[in-house]
């Protein structure tokens, strides 16, 4: 499964355009896309989740000489919905508990070099650390927190969109060649810093024009660094494990146990359980067989007894031998 995790979402977005860029990234090959709604710290104290609502249908089943391009045109992919927190204070307490609760995802946009190397090292409920690679940064990537933030299961977010549209403020005559710069040393400095380990590759696109196939993703980051092995990873295996965890823990107890159900006795399990007395049963402790106690002490009716040591079988042995001594000599 392909994932892209970053769909840039605004209030001005209008749900057709939102719609077409769902249905075009289905078509690319994205299985799994989530919906992204910037917001800057603090939150506010009613944080509500304003992205709009797209129920996936199951798919119907397709004939068996159908092509992949036609089983995906006009399907929505899975949706998932995210925020992202841009900070650039730690002291400004970005609140991600409260935004977990509403969100599926939560990222983290630090801003500052005190900011990211609090991302990195001590902020807690988030997944992603989200860069806009490019601008230049107040700041650089250094081994040391990149690898801690990796060890930690924080994943690095790589943005291509910005790389390969007009600025704003570039007229919408051709790609800013200065966010091109910017991205391309950005990129290359991270994945020195992280070995390309730990890294997820999402568009942020706003519109369907900044969505690219995954081949071409792969492609185009390889000329800035990053292996085709690592891209891939960056596509599926690293985003899967982002969307699993968070998951689990909104799932599962403390985000350590999830209980999915508890299977049923065998017969077998049902017999032995019948034949044994249950000491505490219940409550964790083990039962205690009937025969244990006779096979420690010894079977009155002729059972196996307990095993004697060295000394006691030397003696056994010795009076054995007085016996045969004594029945050999000759009655006077």
């Amino acid at each position: 499964m392909l994932y892209d995790l970053n769909i840039a979402w605004s209030p001005s977005t209008t749900t057709a355009e939102l719609e077409r860029t769902l249905r075009f990234s289905s078509q690319l090959g994205y299985n799994v896309v989530a919906l992204n709604h910037t917001l800057d710290a603090p939150l506010p104290s009613k944080l509500a989740n304003p992205l709009p609502r797209f129920p996936t249908p199951p798919s119907p089943p397709q004939p068996q000489n159908t092509t992949t391009t036609t089983t995906t045109t006009g399907r929505l992919p899975t949706i998932l919905y995210r925020i992202t927190i841009a900070f650039t204070d730690p002291s400004q307490n970005p609140q991600l508990a409260k935004a977990a609760q509403a969100y599926d995802l939560v990222a983290v946009r630090p801003q500052s070099e005190k900011a990211f190397q609090a991302a990195c090292l001590t902020v807690q409920d988030a997944s992603l650390i989200s860069l806009d690679l490019s601008t230049r940064q107040p700041f650089y990537f250094r081994p040391k927190p990149c690898m801690a933030a990796v060890s930690r299961g924080l994943r690095f977010e790589i943005c291509y969109s910005r790389a390969i549209l007009a600025s704003p403020g570039s007229g919408g005559g051709g790609v800013d060649a200065r966010a091109r710069a910017n991205f391309a040393g950005n990129v290359a400095q991270l994945v020195r810093a992280t070995r390309g380990r730990g890294i997820v590759i999402s568009s942020e696109a706003g519109a369907a024009m900044g969505l690219r196939a995954p081949a071409d993703v792969v492609n185009l980051l390889a000329v800035w660094g990053l292996s085709p092995e690592r891209g891939m990873e960056g596509l599926r295996a690293n985003p899967r494990g982002v969307v699993v965890n968070e998951g689990i823990k909104r799932s599962g107890f403390r985000g350590v146990v999830d209980i999915v159900g508890v299977a049923e006795r065998s017969a077998e399990e049902e017999k032995k359980k019948g034949g044994a007395v249950g000491v505490g049963e219940g409550r964790g402790v083990v039962p205690v067989n009937k025969d244990s106690k006779k096979r420690k002490n010894g079977d009155a009716e002729g059972g196996d007894a307990q095993p004697v040591s060295k000394r006691q079988a030397k003696k056994l042995k010795a009076a054995l031998r007085r016996k045969e001594v004594e029945g050999k000599e000759p009655q006077s």
